[in-house]
């Protein structure tokens, strides 16, 4: 007879947290991005469009100002990945659509960190009354591919030859995805959008 299978061996994730950012957070994404941004680059190339801190704290006072997302995703305090969302464009016809951007710390990716990110992202946008959400990802980055489109995104376009990394010539993908009614329906007449 065998003995009944003892799991206790096996190590559990602890959870992943999400909730909005704080001017304390700006340090480590700071870092999360410079790395990400970076990858691929040569170190020769001028780094005079990385934000600053300041910079930083500027646009997580605008996104606030605003109501767009801004949120961290953290691991037994340590922040661990963070997500946000502007405006696809500044004219007032697009108001209702926005661009995202999710960065991962390399140590924790692979972890979940992008999927709950995304679905408190996601989840953000829709209750704010945006209706469709645009995102640009390197077309060699499959597992952002595949987590973009288990949660719906749909490829749209595709831009040759736009990045330089790894001394090549790099695609970007560009995906969409719609949220609540999307473009079915006009939006309400008194949607908070209209007074921004």
């Amino acid at each position: 007879m065998n003995a009944p299978y003892d799991n206790a061996h096996i190590a559990t994730e602890p959870p992943i947290r999400v909730r909005p950012s704080r001017d304390d957070d700006v340090p480590a994404m700071l870092s999360i991005y410079r790395r990400t941004i970076r990858r691929g680059v040569e170190d020769s190339v001028d780094e005079s469009g990385t934000p600053e801190p300041d910079d930083l704290r500027d646009r997580r006072k605008n996104f606030r100002n605003h109501r767009f997302p801004h949120l961290v995703a953290t691991i037994d305090g340590e922040l661990v990945g963070y997500a946000y969302v502007v405006l696809f464009r500044k004219r007032p016809a697009y108001r209702f659509t926005v661009k995202h951007s999710i960065y991962v710390h390399h140590d924790h990716q692979r972890r979940g960190v992008g999927r709950v990110l995304m679905q408190h992202l996601i989840d953000a946008c829709a209750a704010a009354g945006f209706r469709q959400m645009i995102g640009y990802i390197d077309a060699d980055n499959a597992s952002s591919l595949a987590i973009h489109e288990k949660f719906g995104f749909c490829q749209v376009g595709l831009l040759r030859g736009v990045a330089y990394r790894y001394g090549r010539w790099a695609d970007t993908i560009m995906v969409q995805r719609s949220l609540a009614a999307g473009s079915s329906e006009p939006p309400q007449p008194t949607s908070v959008f209209d007074n921004r």
